[in-house]
């Protein structure tokens, strides 16, 4: 028993060690999202949006103080439209957004009229302890919306225009 007690504590201590080098460096995040082609022109993804491969993004996170530039980061969208932007440092002081660069689909390319870019928390002082941290979708639309937007709409809720 008086020889395990030795050993006993070097386990403790490793562990403690382990421990503490874990705690001083978090695991690296990453801000995730999809890219969509609105097909109906209306800024939401319905059943006929598709996900856009090829498409750029970029992230930027800027001081809440003052606006500064403190991160920035671009990315490219897969086969499925997911985009994955490695995140380096803790962004808890910042505000971070996620914006479109350039469409990877030559029929949908323009932007939504709404100038507002969807934000992600990038911080690991906040309880999550994921390394994903999930944007909204963003997306593009096309010139002119689909002939069956106007049933599927209607399908929604939406009146019927004239």
């Amino acid at each position: 028993m008086a020889k395990s007690f030795p050993s006993f504590l070097l386990r403790i201590a490793m562990a403690l060690c382990f421990l503490s080098l874990a705690a001083a460096h978090p695991p690296p995040m990453f801000a995730l999202g999809k890219v969509y082609c609105d097909f109906c022109r209306v800024e939401f993804f319905t059943k006929l949006s598709a996900f856009i491969p090829g498409s750029r993004v970029k992230m930027e996170c800027r001081s809440r103080d003052n606006g500064t530039l403190s991160y920035s980061v671009e990315g490219v969208t897969d086969e499925k439209g997911v985009y994955r932007l490695p995140v380096e440092g803790d962004h808890e002081e910042d505000i971070c957004e996620v914006k479109l660069l350039q469409s990877g689909w030559q029929n949908c390319t323009e932007p939504f009229a709404s100038p507002e870019n969807p934000r992600v928390l990038l911080t690991s002082n906040v309880g999550v302890v994921q390394e994903s941290r999930f944007v909204n979708p963003i997306g593009f639309k096309v010139t002119w919306a689909v002939p069956s937007c106007g049933q599927l709409l209607h399908d929604l809720g939406f009146p019927r225009l004239a």
